[in-house]
């Protein structure tokens, strides 16, 4: 059995097409030879013909059985036009873009299993045949191809505007942990800031340290020049308690932006995730919304 590639409707649809194609040669064929017979009856009447009158009933035969053929050939072609029209039409309602190849149609290889499949599957699947071609599918309904499209662009609308409603919240979401991410940068400069200033308390209390352990050394001098380092190391006392409690309320806000330092991490790791979503996302509607 001849196989062309194709499920059974289109094999049974090719059958239909050779069967209909088939009857219309055999109509043909039945004039032509309906041409010859009446050339027969009409002039072969008498015995003897000179050459003059042969060749004149054959140029009325050749004039007539080349009307019919030419007849044939130019239906035929009109024909295949017309069925032509009819894939056509049911492919561009699916938005569909046929091709054909002229060479192929003088595929020798081709042409014989069409021929073989015309002399043996066609005979045998004649019957068969006849009994599903009274399961006609129904004609395209224009309407209903055209419902089914509406629907399906709705859906693919409704889709599209489902993410782009949720490309403007992660939009939105991102803008939101863009500006956490600002803020967290501040407050490490600020931490940062406030360990320089940690160094210099470090450093003040080393010269109170130092002024401490001159004054040890100096009680045995004057009375002024006691008095004055008294001053001095009281001075460098209030100095010392004013940046202890600068130191205090330093620590006290290190130690409120140090707890949000976690949290950076945390956004940070959230905004990485919310940009790939946005890549991925802004990839998913190009599908739907190519570029012009």
């Amino acid at each position: 059995m001849a196989d062309f590639g194709f499920n059974e409707h289109h094999q049974s649809e090719i059958i239909n097409y050779m069967r209909f194609a088939r009857s219309k040669r055999l109509l043909r064929l039945k004039a032509i030879d309906s041409c010859f017979e009446e050339l027969k009856d009409s002039r072969l009447v008498e015995d003897t013909y000179t050459v003059d009158e042969v060749r004149d009933m054959l140029d009325g035969l050749q004039m007539v059985v080349r009307g019919e053929v030419e007849m044939e050939l130019i239906n035929t072609a009109h024909t295949n036009v017309l069925l032509l029209r009819q894939l056509f039409s049911q492919a561009e309602k699916f938005y569909l873009r046929l091709q054909s190849d002229v060479s192929e149609l003088e595929n020798r290889e081709l042409l014989e299993q069409v021929a073989e499949f015309e002399k043996t599957d066609f005979k045998i699947t004649n019957k068969l045949n006849q009994e599903t071609s009274k399961l006609k599918l129904a004609p395209l309904n224009e309407g209903g191809v055209s419902e089914l499209l509406n629907k399906e662009i709705a859906k693919l609308q409704e889709d599209n505007n489902k993410l782009k409603s949720r490309l403007r919240t992660l939009e939105s979401q991102a803008m939101s942990v863009l500006d956490e991410k600002a803020k967290l940068e501040r407050t490490l400069k600020d931490l940062q800031r406030t360990q320089g200033e940690q160094k210099e308390i470090n450093n003040l209390e080393d010269t109170v340290a130092a002024l401490t352990e001159d004054y040890e050394r100096s009680l045995s001098a004057n009375e002024a020049t006691q008095k004055e380092l008294k001053e001095s190391l009281i001075t460098a006392k209030h100095e010392l308690l004013r940046v202890q409690e600068q130191l205090s309320l330093a620590e006290k806000e290190l130690e409120k932006k140090f707890q949000q330092t976690a949290a950076y991490r945390n956004m940070k790791e959230i905004l990485t995730k919310k940009n790939e979503q946005i890549k991925e996302i802004r990839k998913r509607l190009q599908k739907y919304e190519p570029d012009d």
